[in-house]
């Protein structure tokens, strides 16, 4: 493989192209007219405009990411995370056209990318999930009738969607008849369909996922979890591993069903398993991310695996370097904070040009940025400006580090969400590890 176009943006493009400098592999990056100036496209080896700022515009716009993909020579599209990653027509034009997608083939991505049919899939493989539909409400009657026969709370959900903005906290009949149609539009807008189900809503839970690799020899191997329980809007700020306060049972019983679920799809290339886990350590699957996640770092850290580096072999029939579980070891604590260019009280984003940024550097200190000083942060992408991951032998050394050197960032000309995760580590539930996803909300109104 010589030459990879990347079909993304900001952080992440910048992340693959700093793995495939380290394997001698040229890269091709696109961009959008708010982009021109982002450290991604000086560091690609070229770099081609795909249109006005607007997602659907730009990097949405698949036939003409491919046509440049095909004109330029390019060996295989990495589709980074978000965007285009988990778009099975994508995927599987670009198997068409001769090139390869680095991730699962489309036929899983679409299997899995249907959360209906992914819940069912599950069921059959034998693997538990959160009580829910098993098949999309068709309009509110359906809805309120499966609600009430559940019970209140329910999540509302998007069935072809991830993350915060395709689900509805909804406490009560009254929620769910508010949020139905707004989340059925919002779904359309951001997925193409406004199918949606309900899923019971389990209380005090930890959002718990497992990093899996299924291998070109088709072995699938776990690379351990992830706590990802600190979110606001049900999107992830803080992960970090291992997770704390859980027992060693629970952790056996997740790696087992990651792997199960993983099995069921013949899953190839990098993947996550998310995981509710409720208060009695019952583990349920959610989800699986066929991609790259937006927090893999913080397995990068404690594994020392290149996880890109792991994908473009996998999409070349390489074995990866190892061919026994066991040889994939976990070595210490490491914990990742998203730095959003929002108001830290009221996560609204905060665009603007970014006059100062200056990160801490030092052992076990890793930064993978998306903007650096002097540009602009716009209000057409999700602005997050930088991760920032920190690793140590223990989770308190890891905090430690974490919370003096949060303390040396200095970023002018936006808010950012720093005076949070500074909250977030003086607080007793963080300190223990005893946080779940509702930690945050609980914080803010000044429980601890």
């Amino acid at each position: 493989m010589k030459k990879i176009l990347i079909a993304n943006r900001g952080e992440i493009a910048l992340r693959i192209i700093r793995t495939c400098k380290k394997m001698n592999i040229e890269t091709i990056a696109v961009y959008s007219e708010a982009d021109s100036n982002l450290p991604y496209v000086k560091q690609a080896d070229s770099a081609f405009l795909i249109g006005p700022p607007p997602v659907a515009q730009s990097y949405l716009k698949a036939q003409e990411i491919l046509d440049i993909a095909i004109k330029e020579g390019a060996d295989a599209i990495h589709p980074g995370y978000g965007l285009l990653s988990e778009n099975a027509k994508f995927a599987k034009m670009t198997e068409d056209a001769g090139i390869r997608f680095i991730g699962p083939d489309s036929a899983v991505i679409a299997s899995m990318g249907d959360k209906i049919k992914a819940r069912n899939t599950m069921i059959e493989a034998g693997v538990p999930v959160v009580p829910g539909q098993e098949s999309k409400s068709a309009d509110l009657e359906s809805a309120l009738t499966f609600a009430k026969k559940a019970g209140f709370p329910v999540m509302l959900k998007a069935s072809n969607g991830g993350g915060g903005v395709g689900m509805v906290h909804c406490k009560d009949e009254q929620a769910l008849t508010q949020h139905f149609e707004s989340t059925k539009k919002r779904s359309e807008s951001y997925f193409g369909s406004g199918d949606l189900f309900i899923e019971k809503y389990i209380p005090n839970a930890r959002h718990i996922e497992v990093q899996i690799f299924g291998s070109a020899s088709g072995e699938i191997y776990h690379l351990f979890e992830r706590n990802c329980s600190i979110q606001r809007r049900n999107q992830k700020i803080i992960e970090e591993s291992p997770s704390p306060n859980l027992s060693d049972d629970a952790r056996a019983h997740i790696f087992k069903v990651a792997i199960q679920a993983a099995k069921a799809v013949n899953y190839r290339n990098a993947g996550t398993i998310e995981m509710i886990v409720d208060e009695n350590e019952n583990a349920y699957f959610l989800e699986m991310n066929t991609r790259l996640q937006v927090e893999h770092p913080v397995t990068e850290m404690i594994t020392g695996i290149d996880l890109v580096e792991w994908q473009i072999l996998t999409a070349q029939n390489i074995p990866v370097p190892v061919s026994d579980q066991h040889q994939i070891q976990e070595i210490g604590h490491a914990v990742e904070f998203r730095v959003y260019a929002e108001d830290p009280v009221t996560f609204y984003p905060s665009p603007g040009e970014m006059k100062t940024a200056i990160f801490p550097e030092g052992e076990g200190v890793r930064i993978d940025l998306g903007y650096e000083q002097g540009n602009k942060i716009t209000p057409y992408y999700d602005p997050m400006i930088a991760k920032i991951i920190f690793s140590d032998q223990t989770r308190e050394a890891c905090l430690m580090k974490a919370e003096h050197a949060l303390t040396e960032i200095q970023i002018e000309g936006v808010k950012t969400n720093i005076p949070l995760f500074q909250h977030v580590l003086k607080s007793e539930a963080f300190k223990r590890g005893n946080y779940h996803t509702q930690t945050l909300e609980q914080l803010k109104k000044g429980e601890n």
